[in-house]
C-alpha cells in the first residue's frame, strides 16, 4: 500500500471473517480510496503501519480482540451492533458492501457503540458460558430420566436432590413396570449425569474471581446478588461506563417491553431480553473501552 494512500484514508470499515477480512477505506470526503481483501495474518501488520484513523467493526466473534490490538496501534476502533449497521447497506449484499456500510455507520454521531471487552472479561464470560452449557445438559438429562420413569408410572418428587436420592434405590430394586432394557437406558443416562463436579468447580472458580474484582464486590453488597450474577454482570458490561442511565441497563436486561409505536399510537409488546451487546448513546469519544 502506497504512502499516499495511507495518508488519504480517514475512516476504515472492516467486515470480519474467519480467515479473511474485507476492508473498505474512505477519505475525508467519504469517497472510497481503499477496497481490499486481507488475510488474518495481514490485517494487524498492515493497519500497524497506517496513520491513526477511525476504524469501525461489527461486534462479533474476534472483534473485541482485534479492537484492543488496533487501539494499541493508536487507531480509534469502535464496535457496533450488527442490526444498527444493516440500514447503511446499499445494493446487493456482499462482504465489500458490508464493509462499506460499516465505514458509513461508524461516522454517525448518533450511533450506539459497544464497549470493547477486556481479556479478563472474555475469560470470565467463557467460564459462565461453559457453566451454562453444563447446567443445561444436566437439566436435559434429569428431565429425560424423569420422563422415562413417569412413562412407566414411577413418579419422583420434583427437585434435583430428590431424584439423586431416589434413583440409586430405583435402579437397585427396579419396579416391575421397568423392563431390563429401560433399566439399562436409565443407568446409561445416570452415568451421563456426572456433571456436578465440573459445575461446582466452575462455580468455585467464578466465586473466587468475583471476590477479587472490585466491580463484583460492589454488586455483592446488593441484597440478593451472589457471585454468579455479579460476575456475569461484570463480564457483560465491565465497569458500566457504556451505560448512560439506569433505564438503559433495565432495557438490556429485558425489564422494559418492546415498543412498536407509530403516529399517536403507543404499542407496547412483550418483555424480552434485547441481547448482550451493551450500547451507549454518548458522544463517540466518550465510549469507554472497558
Amino acid at each position: 500500500m502506497s504512502q499516499g494512500l495511507n495518508c488519504a484514508v480517514a475512516v476504515i470499515g472492516i467486515d470480519i471473517g474467519k480467515n479473511s477480512f474485507h476492508v473498505v477505506g474512505l477519505d475525508d470526503r467519504g469517497a472510497i480510496v481503499l477496497r481490499q481483501k486481507w488475510s488474518r495474518g495481514q490485517i494487524e501488520a498492515r493497519l500497524a503501519n497506517m496513520p491513526p484513523c477511525l476504524i469501525g467493526m461489527e461486534a462479533c466473534v474476534g472483534a473485541h480482540h482485534l479492537s484492543r490490538k488496533l487501539k494499541a496501534f493508536g487507531h480509534n476502533a469502535r464496535l457496533m451492533p450488527a442490526k444498527y449497521v444493516r440500514p447503511y447497506s446499499k445494493g446487493q449484499k456482499n462482504d465489500f458492501r458490508d464493509a462499506e456500510a460499516i465505514a458509513e455507520a461508524v461516522q454517525r454521531p448518533t450511533m450506539k457503540f459497544v464497549a470493547t471487552k477486556t481479556a479478563d472479561q472474555l475469560d470470565l464470560q467463557a467460564l459462565h458460558r461453559v457453566r451454562e452449557r453444563l447446567v443445561s445438559q444436566r437439566t436435559g438429562i434429569i428431565n429425560q430420566i424423569r420422563a422415562f420413569l413417569l412413562e412407566q408410572g414411577v413418579a419422583v418428587r420434583q427437585g434435583l436432590r430428590f431424584l439423586r436420592a431416589e434413583l440409586p434405590r430405583i435402579l437397585a430394586t427396579p419396579p416391575d413396570a421397568l423392563s431390563p432394557r429401560m433399566v439399562r437406558v436409565i443407568k446409561d443416562l445416570a452415568e451421563d449425569w456426572r456433571l456436578d463436579e465440573r459445575i461446582d468447580q466452575l462455580s468455585s472458580e467464578i466465586a473466587v474471581l468475583a471476590q477479587q474484582d472490585t466491580g463484583c464486590e460492589r454488586l455483592l453488597s446488593v441484597p440478593g446478588i451472589g457471585p454468579i450474577i455479579s460476575s456475569a454482570m461484570v463480564a457483560a458490561i465491565g465497569t458500566g461506563h457504556a451505560i448512560v442511565k439506569g433505564r438503559d441497563i433495565a432495557a438490556w436486561l429485558g425489564l422494559v417491553p418492546n415498543q412498536i409505536s407509530t403516529g399517536d399510537r403507543t404499542i407496547l409488546g412483550k418483555i424480552s431480553k434485547r441481547g448482550k451487546a451493551v450500547t451507549c448513546a454518548r458522544a463517540p469519544d466518550a465510549v469507554a473501552g472497558s
